[in-house]
């Protein structure tokens, strides 16, 4: 049987004037986009001209919420109570669905940005605050959790889907979480090295931590950081590697998900 794989990428992290990453090249690569909401980066126009883009493109498109940090790129920590975190979410995806209207399109998946996403893997409270935000919102919206993290286990205990993710162009600790940002190395910049680890999370289900050690995983959609400046050159290599390892490409909503 086919494997099949999801790419994602973080997009539309400008604002106003500025733009981060080349949205443009990355949708030509992609499947499905995470399109920031205009808390940690974004604003309407920016929103607007990449799910026009994505639609153009085939690629389908998903919210990507964030703390309210746009000095910080929402990678700075936030403690807040869940019922604020729950509303600020859901105002981010009617956000999204607002843009998406004058695109025709639908709104098909959800993955937190940064911090919000590192603290929500490991807070309970966080991830329920999130996984209600979509059940209120619209249900039928795909919870994009990192495996074995309390957002997976929040959007099952609400009955929604959930799709597990893994990272491109991260590495990992032995508890399956991301390593930190500030420990270098963290971040790969060598598609060579990107490529060898999603061949081995998505052919043969594993992935080899910061300190050697092989941990199983199960992965629904691979994420390339869209404002890295490397990210085209890692997810093109990153796709190819896959063709050749027999993978097909397909956007999230095509992915079978248990």
């Amino acid at each position: 049987m086919t494997i099949k794989i999801n790419l994602n990428a973080d997009m539309a992290e400008g604002f106003g004037a500025y733009d981060i990453g080349d949205d443009n090249g990355i949708l030509k690569i992609i499947g499905s986009a995470n399109i920031a909401c205009g808390f940690h980066a974004g604003d309407p126009l920016t929103m607007r001209r990449v799910v026009e883009n994505a639609r153009r493109e085939g690629v389908t498109i998903g919210v990507h919420p964030g703390f309210n940090d746009l000095w910080g790129f929402g990678r700075r920590r936030i403690d807040m109570r869940p019922e604020d975190l729950e509303y600020m979410v859901a105002y981010q995806i009617g956000a999204l669905q607002a843009m998406a209207s004058y695109s025709s399109v639908k709104v098909t998946h959800l993955k937190p940005h940064g911090a919000l996403n590192n603290m929500a893997a490991e807070n309970k409270e966080y991830a329920m605050a999130i996984g209600r935000a979509i059940k209120a919102v619209d249900p039928s919206i795909i919870y994009l959790a990192l495996s074995g993290s309390e957002m997976e286990k929040a959007g099952r205990s609400l009955g929604l889907r959930v799709a597990l993710e893994g990272f491109c162009d991260r590495q990992y600790e032995d508890d399956g979480n991301l390593t930190s940002r500030k420990i270098p190395g963290s971040v790969f910049k060598d598609p060579a090295v990107a490529t060898k680890q999603v061949v081995d999370m998505v052919v043969h289900n594993f992935i080899t931590t910061r300190s050697g050690k092989q941990i199983p995983c199960k992965v629904h959609s691979l994420c390339v950081h869209g404002d890295e400046p490397t990210a085209v050159a890692l997810a093109r290599q990153v796709r190819e590697g896959l063709e050749k390892a027999g993978v097909k490409m397909v956007t999230l909503p095509e992915m079978p998900i248990d």
